[in-house]
């Protein structure tokens, strides 16, 4: 049985004060590249659907052509309102970007996506500030899902040093913090992840390849 993997995306462009944002391209197609190469079958879904807006920050550099060419799976996303069935899903990925900071906290069809996942012994994973869309995942006991969990996510001496913790709603490392996650973070961009049970959680954009991984060896087991 082919394994099939509900990837999360950000569908908002804009950070506060009007700086553009969106999705980080490598942390959506390293994970997308290494679900492929395996033939699991990805769903790409978004809270607006349609098309996931790409921060051209995240395209500066020698980004290799492989990563490039997950693009085009962003072009028609769909929306997370028309899943009405999760269980068909084997785990759920969320890549980061700023744009997540703004969309994912609130959205409830994702919260209600991923509490069912989790409960349902599935892989929940996130990376960089993919986290954001666990912030307000509270579980059936009403407890918040990361509390008393051990995870990462985009640090804020991270998002200090980006200069973009100005225009952020909160600082993801923080509300973790706040809701009872045990955050353990390792220096700005490391490679780092952290695995508790099926929660999967990686603290940057180094940290997505390793954290596919991690999703893998959990599948594969």
């Amino acid at each position: 049985m082919t394994k099939h993997i509900l990837m999360v995306v950000t569908t908002a462009d804009k950070m506060n004060e009007g700086h553009e944002t969106g999705l980080w391209l490598s942390e959506f197609g390293e994970a997308y590249v290494e679900f492929d190469k395996l033939g699991y079958e990805i769903t790409v879904a978004s809270p607006k659907g349609g098309k996931a807006p790409v921060d051209d920050r995240s395209l500066e550099g020698g980004v290799p052509q492989e990563i490039l060419d997950t693009a085009k799976y962003l072009e028609n996303t769909i929306k997370l309102d028309q899943i009405t069935d999760a269980s068909k899903f084997d785990a759920i990925f969320m890549p980061g970007g700023h744009g997540t900071m703004f969309d994912l906290p609130d959205n409830t069809k994702l919260h209600e996506l991923t509490r069912e996942l989790y409960e349902a012994d599935k892989v929940v994973a996130a990376v960089c500030h993919g986290p954001a869309g666990l912030v307000g995942v509270t579980l059936s006991n009403g407890k918040p899902l990361v509390e008393g969990k051990t995870v990462t996510a985009f640090t804020d001496e991270e998002e200090r040093e980006t200069t973009l913790d100005r225009f952020m709603p909160f600082l993801l490392e923080t509300r973790l913090r706040e809701l009872g996650a045990n955050v353990v973070v390792k220096e700005n961009w490391a490679n780092h992840v952290q695995v508790d049970g099926k929660l999967v959680t990686g603290q940057n954009p180094q940290s997505t390849e390793a954290v596919a991984k991690e999703v893998v060896n959990l599948l594969s087991k």
